[in-house]
């Protein structure tokens, strides 16, 4: 039976759309879910305000300012009643409305308090979400969450701009959603159980009702046996083979008595369908080189089950699998009637479930060698398995490398810096960079006072400059842009702050969930264009 939710509602009801997106077992995994904010910001309540309506276990905020009435003026979860009171409290006591299921608390208390006092405050969340913190405080929160190898999320609105950063040390995927992904279907090396069930089929002797309701994979395999006997085995290697194989297959449509070929649908799917067919099977690049990654290679008693799982495929491709991955035991929607396209079905699933079993047993061996005390069900390795060609591994720079050194893309900043037209948005992360090293210096944000605004222009044009120096580069940032990024004075729009919000939960639901590819790993965005890049720092 469906669980029900504080007010009663069926769950399967409640969540349903989103179920459907990323199944119960990821919707498990974000009711399982505490997540930290670190200033309840205009930008850091819409973020949580997404977590909190889609079913987020648990949230605290951490947050030592009172409410002020930029705060409201910006800030949907705050009103003009709570001017002076603490901020935290506020927004905890109004995000708490939107959804009955999730709890949550807050701490009166500032996080650089924290950091100082009790670090080990951050161990129990699942990811940290952290906005409006000066640069010495970003990277003081960054190190200790790296260390305890608990994700980051940095958001931030400035203005017109938006900004995200993900810090996570290794984030491993295994249900990546791929938006192109092949069929695997294996015609090029059939299996038995295929074999079999189309060899028990013959097109010629089959009476019209048949012929016309026969999948157009069996089709496939059986003119492409005919093609293989009259090429000495071999599939259609080129284009113009592939057209020769179609042209087969159109031939062998029913003709009335006319001699004009009958409406059959599933051949007119067939021979669409060749190039589709005829893709060889194959591991990904991707997936070959996380074969040799040193944490596949080197399994400990502390390894995640992620790498014991693909350790364990691995072993299958080299021996089993004769090079290929576990048969992911699916097949699309084709004409044919029901007890066809069953039987075709049960055949993909039977040598599946046979790949899963060789899997489940070499899984079984490796964490008994690792004396592993937590098992991996199942049902674990039956999804990698059906998902092995699109598991993924994320790794990103910690903020201190990026910080304290020369950003990665040096090259593509300075080209950016170089645009005659100033399209790419990339151009705002040496001028953020510039105004948290101006906040460090001056204790302020350049523009914040309306009367040094053009003084401020200077003085932040000369810490942009250095820092871009710094990075070995010799372009600097058109002076509109910095005057503009002035002139905004550090304030948060709603607008802004509710874009970012929504990419952000995006991101963290990416991370909860194990699904998708989280961003790699900074985002910017630009609300004066609507446009935005996603750039490796």
């Amino acid at each position: 039976m469906a669980g029900k939710g504080k007010g009663g509602l069926d769950k399967n009801n409640k969540y349903d759309r989103q179920i459907r997106l990323w199944g119960d077992h990821g919707q498990t995994a974000l009711e399982q879910t505490r997540v930290c904010l670190i200033n309840a910001t205009a930008t850091g309540t819409e973020t949580l305000k997404n977590l909190i309506l889609p079913g987020v276990g648990s949230f605290t905020i951490v947050d030592g300012n009172k409410v002020k009435g930029e705060d409201v003026g910006n800030n949907f979860f705050l009103s003009q009643e709570s001017i002076g009171k603490s901020r935290a409290k506020i927004a905890t006591e109004l995000l708490n409305e939107l959804n009955d299921d999730v709890s949550g608390n807050y701490e009166d208390e500032f996080p650089e308090s924290l950091l100082q006092n009790n670090p080990d405050f951050f161990k129990r969340f699942t990811i940290v979400i952290a906005t409006g913190l000066s640069e010495r405080i970003l990277l003081q929160l960054a190190d200790v969450l790296w260390k305890q190898s608990v994700p980051l999320l940095v958001c931030r609105s400035y203005g017109f701009i938006g900004y995200m950063r993900l810090v996570v040390r290794e984030h491993t995927v295994i249900e990546s959603h791929p938006d192109n992904a092949h069929e695997d279907l294996r015609l090029d090396r059939p299996f038995p159980s295929l074999v079999k069930y189309c060899d028990s089929l013959h097109l010629d002797t089959m009476d019209k009702k048949d012929h016309s309701h026969t999948p157009w994979l069996v089709i496939i395999y059986k003119y492409l046996q005919e093609w293989k006997k009259q090429h000495d085995g071999l599939p259609p290697q080129n284009y113009k083979e592939k057209n020769q194989l179609k042209q087969m297959i159109r031939e062998g449509i029913r003709k009335n008595e006319e001699g004009v070929p009958e409406v059959e649908e599933n051949f007119d799917e067939a021979i669409k369908s060749v190039n589709l067919a005829l893709v060889p099977t194959k591991i990904p690049t991707e997936v070959e080189q996380l074969f040799n990654d040193p944490s596949a290679m080197n399994l400990t008693s502390e390894s995640k089950p992620f790498w014991i799982l693909l350790r364990a495929v691995k072993e299958f491709v080299e021996n089993e699998g004769k090079g290929a991955l576990p048969l992911r035991g699916s097949i699309p929607d084709m004409t044919a009637d029901s007890e066809r396209y069953i039987q075709l079905q049960n055949a993909y699933i039977e040598q599946a479930n046979k790949d899963v079993a060789v899997i489940t047993d070499k899984v079984n061996m490796l964490t008994s060698t690792l004396a592993k005390g937590v098992s991996i069900s199942d049902q674990e390795i039956k999804l990698f398995c059906k998902n092995a060609a699109f598991v993924r591994v994320l790794r990103c720079r910690s903020l201190a490398e990026e910080y304290e050194s020369q950003a990665v893309n040096t090259q593509d900043i300075g080209s950016h810096l170089e645009d005659e037209d100033g399209e790419s948005e990339l151009i705002f992360y040496p001028i953020l960079r510039g105004v948290n090293r101006f906040y460090e210096e001056y204790n302020r944000y350049p523009g914040e006072d309306n009367d040094q605004v053009e003084p401020d222009v200077q003085l932040l044009k000369g810490i942009i400059i250095k820092l871009i120096h710094e990075w070995g580069l010799t372009s600097s940032v058109k002076e509109d842009y910095i005057h503009e990024i002035c002139r905004y004075g550090a304030s948060e729009l709603h607008t802004v702050a509710s874009v970012i919000g929504g990419c952000a939960a995006q991101e963290v639901i990416k991370i909860i969930t194990g699904q998708f590819i989280p961003l790699d790993n900074t985002f910017i965005y630009n609300a004066v264009k609507q446009t935005s890049i996603s750039v490796t720092l």
